[in-house]
């Protein structure tokens, strides 16, 4: 079941939240199951963080990094599996995930120019409604007349444990290792000058530290229900 986009009970729904929360899943599995498009903005920040370090780019040449993002050729296309992500043509997807350009991508997100270019992207996208959308500053920045804002959290240790487990090379890297990276993303993205990851003042906070991901999924579905309802 695929929306008709126009439908005038079409809505946005943001999902923000901290390194390691579910996001990208629950917010897949909930645009599934409504039939909306989902888009993972995470994963546009890791692309521009691939294709600089590639290039020989650091965070901090500003100059050299805008002149970067202005030039690439990004497109999201969904399927199956979740979203492909395709630069200059190449399909990227695999390489994204990589820990280089994980424990790296905090550092490009905070760029002025970055943020401002994927930022026009994601509004693009969303403005056809219809679309769930997750990231750090979803609900405050990117799309802030989304009708369901979720800022989805879990504790440190909690957000450390679930990384550990879906890490395949987790020979090389230690439950502890992976629970300080983690806190120093949010540290990263709760500082940056631009958009920093903030809980908007009317978005829905879900601590998943004890819940299931069928739980997450569920509550998220429920309220998108009720907000389809309204916009009726």
């Amino acid at each position: 079941m695929v929306h008709h986009v126009g439908d005038s009970n079409c809505i946005n729904i943001a999902i923000d939240g901290p390194a390691g929360a579910g996001k990208s899943t629950v917010a897949r599995k909930v645009a599934e199951q409504i039939g909306y498009v989902y888009i993972d903005t995470g994963s546009m920040y890791r692309a521009v963080t691939l294709i600089a370090q590639r290039a020989g780019v650091t965070a901090d040449q500003t100059a050299k990094l805008a002149e970067l993002v202005r030039s690439l050729e990004l497109e999201l296309e969904p399927g199956e599996q979740g979203q492909s992500v395709f630069v200059n043509g190449e399909n990227v997807t695999a390489l994204i995930r990589t820990r280089e350009v994980t424990l790296q991508v905090s550092h490009f997100a905070a760029n002025e120019t970055v943020r401002e270019v994927l930022g026009i992207m994601q509004r693009k996208l969303a403005e056809r409604k219809g679309v769930v959308m997750d990231g750090r500053d979803i609900g405050s920045h990117v799309l802030p007349n989304a009708e369901l804002k979720i800022f989805l959290t879990a504790s440190v240790k909690e957000r450390a444990l679930r990384r550990y487990r879906e890490v395949t090379d987790s020979q090389t890297v230690s439950l502890a290792q992976l629970e300080a990276e983690i806190a120093e993303r949010d540290r990263l993205d709760e500082q940056r000058d631009i958009s920093p990851l903030i809980c908007a003042s009317d978005a829905v906070v879900l601590d998943s530290t004890a819940m299931t991901i069928d739980e997450v999924i569920y509550a998220i579905v429920k309220l998108s229900r009720t907000k389809m309802a309204e916009a009726k």
